[in-house]
């Protein structure tokens, strides 16, 4: 996005505005990129893997049509804002997306994350993980939050992996899957307030304990 201004002597100007919605990231294998609707059938992939999928709170997509509805709602209205974290998980050798990562703009900032199987054991998602961490903190972000379901166990060691902790546990009945969940909420700051804890959750569902051990 670019403003031209005119200043008082007459003479034009340019003022560069950084829009903070899903910049670009790189290391040596990857790049964490916006997905576009070129993505269509690498996004049908990953969204209607049923392993993907199990643990979220969406039923694997079946069509193209479904991926492009799904990618309207959920990707292209967060690109849209000023300001956004929504990214497609590409390896550098063919740009192809295999996975994704997301920090939602709410009061939980919640961090989500999702790999094809077949990249599973590769460190690639705890990678792309704390390389949007690392920029939603440069950004000035004063926490990130994730819960996962009990029955996850992989999406809890990434969480552990990039320095979140545990704080608590609640049930939900979760929709539009119909299924009671025990999820454990696990949070990371970057403002050195670590006593502080994110408790919408908790607040939100009565039936909530802290675990031991976890």
């Amino acid at each position: 996005m670019m403003i031209v201004l005119l200043r008082p002597s007459g003479k034009w100007c340019t003022l560069c505005i950084i829009m903070l919605n899903t910049p670009t990231l790189t290391s040596d294998r990857l790049i964490i990129r916006k997905f576009t609707e070129d993505d269509r059938e690498p996004f049908l992939d990953i969204f209607g893997d049923r392993d993907v999928n199990t643990h979220l709170p969406w039923f694997p997509l079946q069509s193209l049509e479904d991926a492009a509805t799904f990618y309207q709602n959920r990707y292209e209205r967060v690109y849209l804002q000023p300001r956004g974290y929504a990214y497609a998980i590409c390896l550098k050798k063919d740009d192809i997306p295999i996975g994704y990562v997301n920090v939602t703009m709410d009061d939980s900032h919640d961090l989500g994350y999702g790999l094809k199987k077949v990249y599973w054991g590769q460190g690639i998602v705890s990678e792309a993980c704390r390389m949007v961490v690392n920029q939603v903190k440069r950004d000035g972000l004063p926490y990130v939050t994730a819960t996962r379901d009990v029955h996850n166990p992989r999406g809890a060691a990434v969480m552990k992996k990039i320095g979140m902790r545990y704080q608590y546990s609640y049930v939900e009945h979760w929709q539009p899957k119909g299924i009671w969940v025990v999820f454990r909420m696990y949070q990371l700051h970057f403002d050195g307030h670590d006593e502080s804890v994110y408790t919408a959750y908790w607040d939100a569902h009565p039936i909530h304990f802290v675990e031991a051990g976890i």
